[in-house]
């Protein structure tokens, strides 16, 4: 988890940062961006240990996403977040809101990074070298920190939406194209929040 790290490292760069999103695929609510530098000067084997817990998102129980994104917010030098919501994200499309999301994650770093390691593809629009990597999250520490900090900062600001439209039930499935999803929709129709542009949407 440290390989991608080690060779930016090794051509000479000091701050390299982790780049991920969640919520590309739901059909409620805004995409999140975050970005991550983690303590690399720290010795290897103190850096793995410190942050052993950290690893894609997606391969997380809740619980665990919720202890590594506080271990992460406690020992990172610096993490950004981008939020841009539903309503830019119909009329700039998901794509271009996900770039847009990662450039303000990035633009909130302080320090700022001298490299990005990005999970996915290249992101225009930063004047600073990067390296895009498919599968990013299971493969650079940086990269997966982010992702976990992109994750929770979007579901807990789905469970407060849960809050105003509980007839959607965000809490449980976060904006996703769920079958109870779908049926909330063809029975209530879409709410403030929901993408108008995306197809299941329209359809229910």
């Amino acid at each position: 988890m440290l390989s991608y790290e080690r060779d930016v490292l090794q051509q000479g760069f000091g701050l390299p940062a982790g780049i991920d999103e969640a919520g590309r695929g739901p059909l409620a609510g805004p995409v999140v961006a975050a970005a991550v530098i983690l303590p690399l000067q720290w010795d290897e084997q103190l850096l793995s240990r410190t942050f052993a817990g950290v690893n894609d998102s997606k391969k997380l129980t809740p619980r665990q996403r919720c202890r590594a994104y506080e271990l992460i917010r406690e020992k990172a030098v610096a993490i950004g977040v981008g939020i841009v919501d539903e309503k830019t994200i119909d009329e700039i499309n998901i794509l271009q809101a996900t770039f847009r999301a990662m450039r303000r994650a990035v633009e909130k770093l302080r320090p700022c990074p001298d490299y990005l390691l990005i999970d996915g593809q290249r992101v225009p629009g930063l004047d600073i070298p990067q390296r895009a990597i498919r599968k990013g999250d299971s493969l650079s520490l940086s990269i997966a920190a982010a992702s976990i900090v992109a994750k929770v900062t979007r579901d807990r600001q789905m469970e407060e939406y849960h809050l105003l439209y509980p007839q959607y039930n965000f809490a449980a499935h976060k904006g996703y194209g769920t079958r109870e999803h779908l049926a909330a929709i063809a029975k209530h129709g879409p709410c403030p929040i929901h993408r108008r542009s995306f197809r299941r949407v329209g359809s229910g």
